[in-house]
């Protein structure tokens, strides 16, 4: 079976096949490139373009060439109209100021420049854009490759958020090794206190002060919390529940307070962790002022911290401690996760929240770079290194070593996963990171390599194979030059950007006569309208191949009560047409169906059939149009008939434009209605990644790893016959395949569900 061109990317590609030429507003309209301004930094440049036509212009992106030798995908950056507009890059005039970032430093880059317009047309054009060269203080320009990454290898991100405190940090590299970005704010601070990467932009610290540094390079003072006690920032800027999460110092605490803030700086929540620890210790019997000190004594060393979706636990990374869970909302203790040869574990207030450790599994010491990965268990760099302050110490051990846990919180028990690709035996006592990004693709930071006297930092990257992808080497000295690296999407960013929300659905399956037909349903939740194209293909289908296409599909929506709300036979019969052409998300066959239609918050249902009763393979989408407003697709589902071989059930969608979203995707048949003909008797579940790469699979759900969170969440299934997955994804486009464990066939129903 192939997998892979099936859902919301055959649907894209069919949108793209040509169209028969005719008058055009790319035809009409002209564009000329009237200068090209050094940016801030070597990295960016403002293109300034004059058009005879702002209105008909409905986005610009740019796309950066290759350099020579290089086997990373290319960078490029989407503006829509409205947000030229709203930043007064486009004129009234038809002047239109265009960032370009991502250039590579003393060279002459090739920028490939792509218009798009209002009625679906489009064109490009070719500049070149010449920039000064670039020395890096800690010669992140110049790694030492002790393996380069090579055409032949393949790796789920081309881009790295690399934090420093060296001037010119934080950095953008590519994973070929070159530098693409750095902070426009390093010449005026020098030192940058903390950072880290949020909203398609960069966050930054200094002293008393929030930054916002956009790719484009704009710097934007977004708050000054002097007036709240704050004396400082230090350690990350890691992302929260909605926000980002700011490692505060206070006059009255040292490394040992949290808040999330939006990306406007205003608090969202805040943990004290002093007081935090301290109620815990107090209604345990214990005197927390042996443990918990006031400032400046650094008793916690707070240095990282994760948020978990699946059930809302802040976590967070004492150093001189253990890793902490905690309720997000109340701020309870859940669990402790760390070497019981340490101090802590000496108070039984604190002890009884210890996580038992499974068999062979050891505890983290002195980690960073907290993150939970695609299958919800959590990844830190264990660094070995003990305690500084707290007595006794714990352990102390000679090498640093990416650790991996499946948290079983039923039983109170921690299990390391031994499924790290590594084999390195680097000690890096302080600082460094790992990070996943795809399933089994990770950047690893060690960031403070002690030989002697000489001080390094060594990236490396790892692919789902397990193969060592790339190995770079940076002189520096402590934590200066990378003390902790993120993978990063740049080849496709698009602003105003999209968060991490599952978008699109497209469910391809056997549509038959009665119960039979295909099924689509989501839910709109939140307090705003949206707007959505839903679309029914079939010969489309068969013009890609696929036997038996529906030759002439039908689409109807319900909406709660049952009522229809609109319904479509020829797409080009709808009074959203324009629209629908213009988001080129116009079928290729006149008999396809599709509509444009602004829901209210609500439960909706969209109905495939085959005019005629006439049966056959179709697709059914539904595209969201409005991501950034109140409101969200919270589920979507699709049901239809399972059949065997390609016949089974596939189902896609798309997860937001940045960042991750955690989901529950389930596969149900035996809980279907029991008037439905023939429900699926055993169905599996299987998702699949854009490259075709499984990431997850599951027959009966109770025995998924993450069944607790499933049914901690409402979402587990009434029949154990039936499939569930809970999935922590990065941005990208899924496929869901279901079909019948046992080989039989039946009706079958695909959801995924947004956990927010």
């Amino acid at each position: 079976m192939n997998i892979k061109p099936y859902g919301i990317a055959l649907a894209l590609a069919l949108t793209t096949l040509a169209r028969p030429a005719s008058a055009t507003q790319a035809d009409d309209t002209t564009i000329t490139v009237t200068a090209k301004t050094p940016g801030v930094t070597p990295f960016i440049s403002q293109v300034t373009l004059q058009a005879t036509d702002t209105s008909v212009l409905k986005s610009i992106k740019f796309t950066i060439a290759h350099k020579a030798g290089s086997v990373t995908r290319p960078l490029s950056g989407q503006y829509s109209n409205g947000y030229l507009t709203e930043r007064g890059y486009l004129q009234a005039s038809g002047e239109i100021f265009l960032p370009v970032y991502g250039l590579y430093a003393g060279s002459t880059n090739t920028v490939i420049l792509a218009y798009n317009f209002v009625d679906g047309s489009s064109k490009q054009a070719t500049i070149a854009i010449t920039t000064a060269t670039y020395t890096n203080s800690c010669s992140l320009d110049t790694p030492t490759k002790i393996l380069p990454r090579t055409g032949d290898t393949s790796l789920s991100y081309d881009y790295m958020f690399v934090r420093g405190s060296c001037p010119g940090s934080p950095v953008i590299l590519d994973t070929d090794g070159a530098i693409r970005w750095v902070s426009p704010l390093a010449t005026s601070l020098q030192t940058i206190a903390s950072s880290g990467f949020f909203d398609n932009a960069v966050y930054v610290t200094d002293s008393t002060n929030l930054y916002r540094e956009d790719l484009d390079g704009t710097v934007t003072l977004v708050a000054d919390y002097s007036a709240l006690g704050v004396i400082n920032f230090h350690h990350n800027i890691d992302r929260g529940k909605s926000g980002i999460i700011l490692d505060v110092d206070t006059v009255a605490f040292t490394e040992s307070i949290n808040w999330e803030v939006d990306a406007a700086g205003n608090i969202l929540e805040t943990w004290n962790l002093a007081n935090i620890i301290s109620a815990a210790m107090i209604a345990g019997g214990d005197d927390p002022s042996l443990f918990v000190f006031p400032a400046p004594t650094d008793w916690f060393h707070n240095n990282a911290v994760t948020y978990r979706r699946s059930d809302d636990s802040f976590i967070v990374s004492s150093r001189e401690n253990f890793v902490i869970g905690l309720d997000y909302q109340t701020d309870a203790i859940k669990w402790i996760l760390g070497d019981e040869t340490k101090y802590w574990f000496q108070f039984p207030s604190l002890a009884q929240f210890s996580l038992a450790l499974g068999p062979d599994t050891l505890p983290p010491i002195g980690q960073h770079g907290l993150s939970i990965t695609l299958d919800n268990n959590l990844l830190l760099m264990d660094n070995g290194r003990n305690s500084g302050f707290q007595m006794p110490p714990g352990i102390n051990r000679d090498f640093s070593i990416p650790r991996k846990y499946r948290l079983e919180l039923a039983v109170q028990t921690a299990i390391e996963l031994k499924d790290y690709p590594g084999t390195e035996n680097i000690y890096s006592q302080f600082c460094g990171s790992v990070y996943e990004d795809a399933k089994n693709n990770y950047v690893t930071d060690y960031a403070f390599i002690l030989d002697g006297s000489a001080v390094s930092s060594e990236l490396l990257g790892f692919n789902a194979s397990g193969a060592k992808v790339f190995d770079y080497m940076y002189p520096g000295s402590i934590c200066d030059t990378a003390y902790g690296t993120l993978p990063l999407h740049l080849e496709s960013t698009k602003f105003p950007t999209v968060g991490p929300q599952a978008l699109n659905l497209s469910t391809r399956a056997m549509v038959g006569t009665g119960d039979n037909v295909l099924i689509g349903g989501f839910i709109v939740s939140g307090s705003a309208s949206k707007t959505v194209i839903l679309r029914a293909l079939g010969p489309s289908l068969g013009d890609a191949g696929v036997f038996g296409a529906l030759a002439d599909p039908v689409l109807k929506v319900y909406d709660s009560t049952g009522a229809l709300v609109v319904s479509n036979d020829n797409w080009q019969d709808d009074n959203g047409a324009a629209t629908i052409t213009g988001d080129r998300l116009d079928p290729r066959n006149p008999a396809e169906a599709a509509t444009l239609k602004t829901l209210a918050p609500g439960t909706y249902t969209v109905v495939v059939s085959g005019k005629g009763s006439t049966t056959g393979v179709a697709l059914v989408e539904a595209y969201d149009l409005s991501p950034r407003s109140g409101s969200i697709l919270a589920n979507i589902s699709a049901r239809g008939l399972v059949g065997t071989g390609d016949n089974v059930l596939i189902s896609g969608f798309i997860v937001g434009d940045v960042a991750s979203a955690t989901v529950v995707v389930r596969a149900l048949g035996p809980s279907l209605p029991a008037t439905l003909n023939q429900p699926l008797g055993n169905p599996s579940l299987t998702v699949f990644d854009s490259n075709g790469m499984e990431i997850g699979s599951n027959d009966n759900w109770q025995d998924d790893s993450n069944s607790a969170d499933v049914q901690l969440n409402g979402l587990a299934p009434s029949d154990p016959a039936e499939s569930a997955l809970l999935l922590n994804l990065p941005a990208g486009a899924y496929t869901a395949v279901v079909k019948d464990a046992a080989g039989g066939s039946g009706i079958g129903l695909a959801e995924v569900y947004n956990l927010h």
